[in-house]
């Protein structure tokens, strides 16, 4: 899954037994700040525990309020530090992302890659970044996995699957498959 820094959930797929991994895809890790135009900023492979600690000495009662404590403790449980998905040379299946934003650079960086013989398929179901959204869209994710696990021929079966679980789901699904 590749998910920019917020508040969205992957943690709630991976405890239902599918194998995550989230990546962010931007220069730096940006996270919401004491104003929309002064976000946090942070360099990919700076510890979550030194996210958390600087975090919780500009304004505790801020950022307990909005939850980024919280997604950052929950983070620090799981990995070491924010990864950048276009620094990864790992290979996946399926990726999922939260913003036709992240959508775009993802298709971006995998078409940038030498080798095209892996397929992947991409898939986007737009998702605030808000802890209620966040929740929603976990969910969400979680069922369109299951779906995806349980189909014996995905490459046939995932445009109606995508088509059904947009109708359901009354939000835009973007897909494509691609070959990095």
């Amino acid at each position: 899954m590749v998910e920019e820094p917020g508040v969205y959930d992957s943690d709630h797929i991976r405890k239902k037994g599918y194998r995550v991994q989230s990546f962010g895809t931007g220069d730096k890790v940006k996270l919401p700040g004491a104003a929309p135009d002064r976000p946090n900023v942070y360099e990919f492979g700076t510890p979550y525990d030194d996210i958390y600690q600087d975090l919780l000495q500009k304004d505790r009662e801020l950022y307990t309020r909005n939850g980024l404590l919280h997604m950052l403790d929950r983070n620090r449980r799981i990995k070491p530090h924010p990864e950048r998905f276009q620094s990864t040379s790992e290979q996946f299946n399926l990726i999922l992302t939260c913003e036709e934003r992240v959508y775009d650079q993802v298709i971006e960086s995998l078409e940038g890659r030498d080798s095209q013989t892996t397929p992947v398929h991409i898939v986007n179901i737009e998702i605030q970044d808000n802890h209620e959204e966040a929740t929603i869209g976990a969910f969400l994710m979680c069922d369109l996995v299951a779906m995806m696990a349980n189909s014996d021929d995905l490459d046939n079966d995932i445009d109606e699957m995508l088509q059904d679980f947009e109708a359901k789901c009354q939000r835009p699904i973007l897909h494509c498959l691609l070959f990095y």
